[in-house]
């Protein structure tokens, strides 16, 4: 699996090096020739997973230990939440959070007018939606299959293609199951370089304002390089030492990155804007999820929901890996309502401060914020937003620190994972060999490091969105193999 996972490597990543702008044009248009067409098939998805996760949970499989039975969890359920939590939202969190309301509020859905106070409703509930119960249920899936069929029916390998088992057989270890692992390793590619593509910039442009800097390759490279140092790191001491450390801090972080922007912005405003967001989602939240614009064809679906979905999906078998390596002893109702619900509350939290204290500095003409936003970028309004605090520098600090540590505890979740499903036969109580950690960790580094020196990471996170197609259809194999392999334990 080792030598197929560098042969996927150096198959995916070197004709977009070499030939960047025609990778770039090839990429671009199969993605939108594929959204527009298959469009419908993700919003279908969405609203299947979320029901096929809770039926496993409130339903008989509900108590299934995913491990010995009797066993306690191997981590602490605040230790679990926050590995769960960084690896699965990165730098987009505070990214998104921030400015996506922007698009919403001047572009809004449902044939709504720009601007106009319904718009300013739906600008502050949609990104609590994409990132909500339906993303985190892509999730679950991938989680619940893996860490079956390595706790429970005795897989040997930590494979997405392990999941399969029951409906693929032999051919688990055949042509099709590698074929799948390979679908694997492009999702977390394509994560990697998604992630730095948000985090990178907007760190650079943060340390920039801070240092009176303009944002250059050579910022964003010192970024990166002191995030790899990071998550090398924590990769190299494995999962008790590093990856979990790290993830307890960055938790800590921005919980007092919060508090501070709830505390010192407009507390009402927030508390209630918020709270009318989780209203209005949770009412409409049937709607929302099976919207397809069919008359007026806004592309608002295409361009965000389907994005999302295809997003979630991709690197679903990336977390699926990792939170199931972390979830030894868990019952499947405590990893489903786990993940769907602290999942979901830490990234409306998230969205509910941040952006709704960017909303409020726009609706009371204090800044610019969609102005800077489709003249400037995003990096730029976000940067502003967060140093019109009060101690805005040091706001700003802390701000690109939290950055920063978010990316790296992504990355060495995704070096873990991936050298977990290259190995053999790796024990539950074993970590994957220490070599084998930072070989992935490097190659997550250096590869999104030469895209962007080439002209942009655009490419490379496309190119996993693509591959969102296919693992849909992995998505039901790995369903149809958990229900079967449920059903065979009884």
């Amino acid at each position: 699996m080792f030598t197929t996972s560098v042969v996927a490597l150096l198959a995916i990543a070197g004709p977009l090096m070499v030939w960047p702008d025609a990778g770039d044009r090839f990429v671009a248009r199969s993605y939108e020739l594929l959204t527009s067409q298959l469009g419908v098939v993700y919003i279908w998805a969405g609203t299947a997973v979320i029901g096929f996760v809770l039926w496993l949970a409130i339903g008989r499989y509900g108590t299934v230990v995913l491990g010995q039975p009797g066993a306690p969890p191997r981590f602490s359920t605040a230790s679990w939440v926050s590995m769960v939590f960084c690896a699965g939202v990165a730098t987009g969190i505070l990214y998104w959070g921030t400015v996506e309301w922007a698009h919403y509020y001047t572009g809004p859905p449902f044939g709504v007018e720009p601007r106009s106070p319904e718009a300013i409703e739906w600008a502050a509930t949609y990104g609590m939606f994409h990132w909500g119960p339906t993303g985190w249920a892509f999730y679950c899936l991938p989680t619940l299959a893996i860490a079956h069929a390595y706790y429970v029916r005795g897989q040997p390998n930590l494979r997405v293609s392990s999941a399969c088992h029951m409906v693929l057989g032999t051919q688990t270890t055949g042509v099709i199951g590698r074929i799948i692992d390979t679908l694997f390793i492009v999702g977390v590619l394509g994560a990697a370089g998604t992630s730095l593509g948000f985090g990178t910039p907007m760190i650079a442009a943060g340390v920039g304002r801070l240092f009176g800097v303009e944002s250059s390759f050579g910022l964003q490279a010192g970024v990166v390089a002191l995030c790899a140092v990071l998550f090398s790191a924590s990769v190299y001491v494995g999962l008790e030492r590093g990856i979990k450390r790290l993830s307890n801090i960055n938790v800590a972080l921005t919980k007092t990155l919060l508090l501070f922007v709830l505390l010192a912005g407009p507390t009402l405003f927030i508390l209630k804007m918020s709270t009318n967001s989780v209203g209005l989602m949770f009412y409409e939240f049937l709607r929302m999820n099976t919207w397809t614009d069919p008359l007026a064809d806004s592309r608002f679906i295409e361009d965000w929901t389907v994005f999302y979905w295809a997003w979630w999906v991709a690197i679903g078998p990336f977390m699926g890996i990792f939170v199931a390596r972390i979830s030894e002893g868990r019952t499947i109702t405590q990893v489903v309502f786990g993940m769907m619900g602290w999942g979901s509350l830490g990234c409306a939290v998230y969205y509910g401060v941040l952006g709704n204290y960017a909303l409020h500095l726009e609706l009371n003409g204090l800044l610019d914020v969609t102005g800077l936003v489709f003249n400037q970028g995003e990096p730029a309004a976000i940067t502003a937003v967060i140093a019109s605090l009060p101690a805005g520098n040091i706001v700003l600090g802390v701000f690109c620190l939290c950055s920063l540590v978010f990316l790296a505890t992504t990355y060495d979740s995704a070096a873990y994972a991936l050298a977990a499903s290259a190995s053999t036969g790796l024990a539950h109580d074993e970590e994957p060999e220490r070599w084998h950690r930072m070989f992935w960790a490097f190659a997550l580094a250096l590869l999104p490091l030469a895209l962007m020196r080439l002209g942009g990471l655009d490419p490379m996170r496309t190119a996993s969105l693509l591959a969102s197609v296919p693992l849909l259809g992995v998505f039901v194999v790995m369903a149809v193999s958990l229900v079967r392999a449920l059903q065979a334990d009884e």
